[in-house]
């Protein structure tokens, strides 16, 4: 009875799926938004990208993102108004100096090769919950991810109480993972 009971779990584990771990770069990677200010769209980009990704579309449940950018790095092709960005008003970049993404849950969508993620999005210490679609593209050495969510950035503190910039904005990710 015990050699049966220990051929089934070795049979059990064996045919779990385990997701491969990988390592999100900044190079060819792109995390991107667009606000309205005084009704015009402007947009700017984050670099300084980092962080550990877990991913394996057959075993989401052992999937996880833990990614973050560094906040000073804000660049709307305009320095003046990214100095004015990394006060206080808005990103607050000396006493945070990142903006991070932890995953709690991925599942699949309904369309091949796409994916919905769950997990908590902290910018200048507050921390919510948001969910968005992605896609999850094999490359060479590893996976490339896209995808794309809006926020109110009053949520977060950021841009006080301007009545010139929207409220909402949209943020466009586009990452590279290695091995």
């Amino acid at each position: 009875m015990k050699g049966l009971k220990l051929t089934a779990a070795i049979l059990f584990l064996s045919s779990i799926t385990v997701a491969q771990k990988f390592t999100a770069t900044d190079a060819g990677s792109k995390v991107h938004f667009v606000i309205k200010n005084f009704g015009i769209k402007t947009g700017g980009d984050f670099t300084g990208l980092k962080g550990n990704i877990v991913f394996n579309p057959n075993a989401l449940n052992t999937s996880m993102f833990n990614v973050s950018v560094n906040a000073n790095t804000v660049d709307t092709d305009n320095s003046s108004r990214d100095k004015h960005l990394r006060k206080e008003e808005y990103f607050n970049v000396e006493k945070y100096p990142l903006l991070t993404f932890v995953s709690t849950k991925i599942t699949k969508s309904t369309t091949a090769g796409r994916f919905y993620v769950f997990g908590n999005l902290t910018i200048k210490g507050v921390t919510k919950a948001i969910e968005f679609g992605f896609s999850a593209t094999p490359t060479t050495t590893g996976y490339s991810f896209k995808g794309e969510f809006e926020i109110n950035r009053r949520d977060f503190g950021v841009g006080g109480s301007s009545v010139s910039m929207s409220d909402n904005l949209k943020v466009t990710l586009q990452i590279a993972a290695n091995k």
